[in-house]
C-alpha cells in the first residue's frame, strides 16, 4: 500500500467486544477519504484476547500496526506509544468504543491542509451524568484560569495533530502528563471541532473517577504554578491572623480591658485546621516533588513489548 498521510492512534484495553465493529466501520470509511491511511492500534496491557483479535483480521482499505505495551500505562502514554511508531505526519486519536464518529479524520485533516497544526475536537451533544457533567466544566475552568488560557472552554475530548505538534511531542515524552495539555502549551496555531458524538454500545468505559482524578492533579502539577503558590498565599495567611490575635491578646492582658479566656475546645479547633492545612501543603509540595524526582530518574512513559505489522501477510491489507 502507498504511504499513509494520516495515522489513526487507537489504544484499547479489554475491548474484544467492539474490535471487529470497530474495524468494520473503518473499512467502510477509509475509502471515502482523499487519502490513504494507517491505523495504530495500541493494546494498553488488554487480558480478553483483544490483541489476538486484531492479529488474525485481515484488512482491505487500510494499513495497520499493533502496538502491544509491557502493562497497563493509561491511555496518554499508550497514545504516546501510537505516536511513536505511526508512519503518517499527521496524528488523529481515536477511542476503540466508536462514540468519536470516524469522520472526525476528515474534518480534522481538512483543518491541518487549511494550515493548523492541532485540531481540538469537543462533544457538542451525549449524554452524561450530571457528576460527569459537573466534573468536566469544573476541569475545562480550572485549567483556562490556572494553567492554560488557550484551553477551548467547553473542554477537549481529542485531538488530530500535525508534523511539528507531533514531532516536538516525541522530542519531549513526559511522564505524568497529558497529551492534550502538552500539546496546547507549544502554542501552535490550533483550531476546534464541535462534533456530535455516539452512544457506547457494547462494554463499560475503563475512564474511571479515578482516572480522571488523577489526569487533574497531573495537569495542574505539569502545568500550573498555581497549587504550589497557594500554599504560600495560605501560609502567609494563617501566619498573618496568628500574629493579629497574638497581638490583640497581648495589648488586652495589658491594657486590661477584659479577661482572656481560651477555652480547650477552641485551641483544640484552631489547632486541627492548622495542621490538616499543614498536611495539604505538605500533600501538594510532595506532589511536585515526586514529580521532580520522577522526571530525574528519565523512566520512559511506556515500554513497547512488540510492534506487529498486521498486513506482513500477503491478502491481509
Amino acid at each position: 500500500m502507498t504511504n499513509p498521510e494520516i495515522s489513526v492512534i487507537i489504544p484499547f484495553l479489554n475491548e474484544a467486544e467492539n474490535i471487529p465493529e470497530l474495524v468494520a466501520a473503518i473499512e467502510a470509511f477509509a475509502p471515502t477519504l482523499p487519502v490513504p491511511i494507517e491505523v495504530v492500534f495500541v493494546d494498553d496491557g488488554s487480558t480478553d484476547g483483544s490483541g489476538e483479535l486484531l492479529s488474525s483480521i485481515s484488512f482491505r482499505n487500510f494499513s495497520a500496526q499493533l502496538v502491544r505495551l509491557s502493562r497497563n500505562f493509561g491511555s496518554h502514554p499508550a497514545v504516546r506509544a501510537g505516536f511513536s511508531v505511526a508512519k503518517a505526519p499527521n496524528c488523529v486519536w481515536l477511542g476503540a468504543d466508536l462514540q468519536e464518529p470516524l469522520e472526525i479524520i476528515r474534518l480534522g485533516y481538512e483543518k491541518i491542509r487549511e494550515g493548523f497544526d492541532l485540531v481540538c475536537v469537543q462533544k457538542r451533544s451525549v449524554r452524561v451524568s450530571a457528576s460527569e457533567e459537573t466534573f468536566s466544566r469544573l476541569y475545562s475552568k480550572l485549567i483556562r484560569r490556572y494553567a492554560i488560557a488557550g484551553y477551548p472552554e467547553k473542554g477537549v475530548n481529542t485531538i488530530f495533530v500535525g508534523r511539528k505538534v507531533r514531532e516536538q511531542l516525541l522530542l519531549n515524552p513526559e511522564s505524568n502528563s497529558s497529551v492534550v495539555l502538552q500539546c496546547l502549551s507549544m502554542g501552535y496555531r490550533q483550531a476546534v471541532l464541535n462534533v456530535d458524538y455516539l452512544e457506547r454500545k457494547r462494554g463499560v468505559s475503563k475512564w474511571s473517577f479515578g482516572k480522571k482524578l488523577k489526569l487533574m492533579i497531573d495537569s495542574f502539577v505539569a502545568f500550573s504554578y498555581f497549587p504550589i503558590r497557594m500554599v504560600s498565599v495560605l501560609g502567609f495567611l494563617f501566619a498573618l491572623i496568628g500574629g493579629l490575635i497574638a497581638l490583640y491578646v497581648v495589648i488586652v492582658k495589658i491594657s486590661g480591658i477584659a479577661e482572656v479566656t481560651l477555652g480547650w475546645t477552641s485551641l483544640l479547633s484552631i489547632l486541627m485546621i492548622g495542621f490538616g492545612l499543614t498536611n495539604i501543603s505538605l500533600g501538594i509540595i510532595a506532589e511536585y516533588l515526586w514529580r521532580t524526582l520522577d522526571a530525574s530518574r528519565k523512566r520512559p512513559p511506556y515500554l513497547i513489548d512488540s510492534i506487529e505489522d498486521l498486513c506482513r501477510e500477503e491478502g491481509k491489507c
